[in-house]
């Protein structure tokens, strides 16, 4: 049964996607058309276009893998801001999860995509086409061997969020960097149980570009007590209880600041994200005693 259930959603997902592709895709086109007020109505009907192509998944969820939802903290969130989300990161699934409760209570989400997924088929070009950014990172041996790229990162999350100021907006960012695993727990040597150490850069680099317009930030915790599940685990309909917490937090004047070239508000802002982290992951502890319970 489980096979069936999967081979039905993942077809679903499927059309669902190239149905929508289309319009997104021709949106993104046209946006090549140095017009400005054209520009922002691509933009913005290529998202309600995406809006829907998320309600469309969450109806597929709803039919052939449903699930238990337990969100908590959504109550202040109004469409009409602009946000940025933090999350952690465990799975795929963590984004079918955020897209399916915040979809039309905040602006739709833009994710910070590395450049590689913009390959990805249909997917990867419908991302370009709602303003994703595909971020290129520069490693510490990458600047050891080249000084140059020192702040390239932050050029480019400045241009991209050059962007996200004409409308408002949900910048998302997954602050582990990667989704957690065992192996990368043990290898980081982590002090959360639960989570990869926070990196800083990217929330910095976001808030520095553009945080006197970041309303409010939200942090998002995903919990899957069945265990972290696999996309074709979710779309067989194996899991069968998900618990989100959201918290709605307001944009502390210590995030923003020059990350780059400041060495105590750098310092003082890893401290700030290192303490959220803390408390999530006390969070993350608290969801798997009531599992054990």
């Amino acid at each position: 049964m489980s096979v069936i259930r999967c081979v039905l959603s993942i077809f679903f997902y499927t059309i669902n996607t190239l149905f929508w592709f289309v319009p997104i895709f021709i949106c993104g086109l046209i946006k090549l058309i140095p017009i400005k007020p054209l520009q922002k109505l691509m933009s913005w009907l290529a998202k309600q276009c995406a809006t829907v192509w998320v309600s469309g998944n969450s109806v597929n969820q709803n039919i052939f893998a449903p699930y238990k939802l337990n969100v908590t903290g959504l109550e202040q969130l109004q469409a009409k801001d602009w946000y940025l989300v933090i999350a952690n990161h465990q799975s795929w699934v963590d984004i079918l999860v955020m897209q399916r409760i915040f979809n039309r209570r905040i602006p739709f989400l833009n994710f910070f995509l590395k450049k590689e997924l913009i390959y990805v088929p249909f997917l990867g070009l419908s991302w370009w086409a709602l303003d994703f950014p595909f971020m290129t990172r520069t490693s510490k041996s990458q600047l050891k061997k080249n000084p140059k790229l020192r702040g390239k990162d932050l050029e480019t999350t400045r241009k991209a969020c050059e962007k996200f100021k004409e409308m408002p907006v949900s910048v998302v960012n997954f602050v582990e960097g990667t989704r957690f695993t065992a192996e990368k727990h043990q290898r980081q040597n982590s002090p959360f149980e639960y989570l990869l150490k926070p990196k800083a850069g990217g929330v910095a680099f976001v808030m520095q570009a553009m945080g006197e317009q970041i309303s409010k930030v939200v942090n998002v915790t995903i919990h899957y007590p069945g265990g972290i599940p696999s996309f074709v685990d979710f779309a067989s309909g194996r899991v069968k209880c998900i618990d989100v917490r959201v918290e709605v937090m307001d944009v502390s004047p210590n995030l923003i600041g020059d990350y780059t070239n400041d060495a105590d508000f750098r310092v003082n802002f890893q401290a700030e994200l290192n303490q959220i982290w803390l408390q999530k992951n006390q969070q993350l502890a608290q969801f798997e005693s009531q599992v054990k319970s």
